[in-house]
Parts: structure tokens; sequence; C-alpha cells
């Protein structure tokens, strides 16, 4: 399933590079994109992967997030 998320306060390459392994870090996830210019995340996870776990690890790591609605 594909979540996508809006990431604030990344400022450069290394932020992104952060907030990839962060998001890489979590169960279920199989892949995470990072773009830096658009200050979003697309993740590949497992069915039923719930966004509020991925948000809440980006959160505690200081890159406030926050889901995206499904398209």
């Amino acid at each position: 399933m594909r979540i996508d998320l809006t990431i604030e306060k990344m400022s450069c390459a290394g932020c992104a590079r952060a907030v990839e392994r962060v998001l890489k870090a979590q169960a279920d996830v199989r892949e995470a994109g990072v773009d830096l210019a658009a200050g979003r995340a697309t993740i590949e996870a497992a069915p039923g992967t719930d966004p509020s776990i991925l948000t809440a690890a980006l959160n505690a790591a200081g890159y406030p997030a926050r889901a995206e609605p499904a398209a």
C-alpha cells in the first residue's frame, strides 16, 4: 500500500536522509522515498499499515509529519 506524508522542518539533504532512515526502520515499510524540495515522502508498506505510526516516528525524530488523504 502507498502512503504519502507531508513533512516539515526538512532543510537539507541530511534531513532528507534522516527522514528516510527513520521511515525505513519502521516495521512493514518496504520502501521509502523523500522529496526534499516538495517536503514529502512516499512510502510503500504492507497492507493495513497505520500511517499514524510513521508520523509518530517522524515527530519523535523532530520532523513533524502528517498523512495525506489516499488518492
